[in-house]
């Protein structure tokens, strides 16, 4: 099989790692905010999900010769090596606990604040577990004053989704004022901006589409959105939003320490002349359980679907097509993703290729560009969004700077 063995090369797989893992988020929010139903998206993601690490375990995991010290693919899935088997799975059955509650957080939140803070909650708690299960191969002096800036961008994250959701009631709140008073719609940012979209309000009561388009960050452009996208969130509770962010944060914090215990069993639970479980094996395993508990726990949601969602049915599900590739191209980045990112923390240790919890600065950019999130905001937003963001490259370029090198 094919490890990466130096720095350099583990860098290389925690960029492109962070490139995909910031990317397939905003596909299934792309999908979501034009009605598709979560439950639909999950279940097509699941597939390619499974299929991704199904490629690189028969394919990378098979390059070069077996040995008795570091055996190919196939040859691990005979062996006596359930100790370290159980704890992938257990890392599979939490990251999916993690990115199921995502995908109802990004409906309450956006995006961009729902990645930011369980990115931070991840590296907080899991590479702190990571840096001892490693033997502390990372240098701390460097490793924990990232973390500490990780903190820092959690607190900054719930800052701006403050400050957002305030803006924008102040956009819906000048809205009303105008319908009710004959104005027509002014297509509010704040109380001292005003854009030239106009609308007869009868017509958006009844549901018709407007001649002039709305501005993204308009309250009109807002009330679209909610109109298409498939759970409503209007008049919800935005400790709701973040309630859901932090538990999703928290089961994102164990998947990968335990990853690192299956391929390095640290605790020893493996027998005298086992050999460790590859990355590419954990990996197998690991998506194994991810997916059959996705599967699982949607097929439910289609029928007993949480926080409002709309109800579906297996039939409804197979005949829903709109959208699908994109849920399926979701699935593969996600897949290829998380790969990288064990491949690279195998090699520089897994506390520093939690560097790609990076992928809200991906996250970001893609909720500004598809979703016009914080267009039109106030200067209070826009001050906390940039520390937000500088706060979080600062601490990826501290994390990558600690990489160590396993023996």
């Amino acid at each position: 099989m094919y490890l990466v063995q130096s720095k350099a090369g583990a860098i290389a797989c925690m960029l492109f790692s962070l490139f995909f893992l910031g990317t397939w988020p905003a596909l299934l929010t792309f999908l979501e905010r034009r009605g598709r139903l979560p439950q639909h998206t999950y279940l097509d993601y699941t597939i390619t999900n499974l299929l991704a690490a199904t490629f690189i375990a028969c394919t990378v995991g098979e390059i070069g010769k077996s040995t008795v010290e570091q055996p190919n693919f196939f040859t691990q899935l005979s062996q006596d090596n359930w100790p370290s088997v159980l704890f992938a799975i257990a890392g599979g059955l939490v990251l999916t606990l993690g990115n199921l509650s995502t995908q109802y957080a990004w409906a309450f939140v956006g995006l961009s604040v729902t990645e930011v803070i369980t990115a931070s909650i991840t590296v907080v708690i899991g590479t702190t577990l990571n840096y001892y299960l490693d033997e502390k191969i990372n240098k701390a002096e460097i490793l924990f004053p990232g973390v500490g800036c990780f903190l820092i961008a959690v607190c900054l994250g719930s800052a701006v989704h403050a400050s957002n959701a305030a803006d924008i009631k102040e956009k819906l709140d000048y809205f009303s004022n105008d319908s009710k008073n004959g104005v027509g719609t002014k297509g509010v940012t704040n109380s001292k901006q005003t854009n030239t979209d106009t609308v007869d309000t009868h017509d958006m009561e009844n549901g018709v589409a407007s001649e002039v388009k709305a501005k993204a960050g308009t309250a009109l452009f807002l009330i679209e959105v909610e109109n298409k996208r498939a759970m409503k969130v209007f008049g919800k509770s935005t400790y709701i939003g973040l309630a859901i962010t932090f538990f999703a944060g928290v089961f994102l914090a164990l998947f990968s320490p335990a990853f690192n215990l299956a391929t390095n069993d640290q605790w020893h639970a493996l027998k005298d002349g086992v050999p460790h479980l590859s990355v590419y094996a954990t990996f197998f395993y690991f998506s194994i359980s991810s997916s059959l508990l996705a599967t699982i726990l949607n097929f439910t949601f289609l029928y007993r679907p949480i926080l409002n969602a709309p109800k579906s049915s297996v039939t409804s599900y197979v005949n829903d097509w709109g959208g699908r590739g994109w849920a399926l191209l979701a699935g593969l980045l996600s897949g290829f993703g998380n790969g990288l990112q064990f491949m690279g923390g195998q090699a520089a240790g897994y506390a520093a290729a939690d560097a790609v919890q990076a992928l809200p600065l991906v996250s970001t950019f893609w909720g500004v560009i598809l979703f016009g999130e914080y267009r039109r905001s106030s200067g209070r937003t826009y001050t906390l969004l940039a520390g937000m963001l500088i706060m979080f490259i600062v601490a990826v370029a501290i994390l990558m700077a600690s990489s160590g090198k396993r023996k």
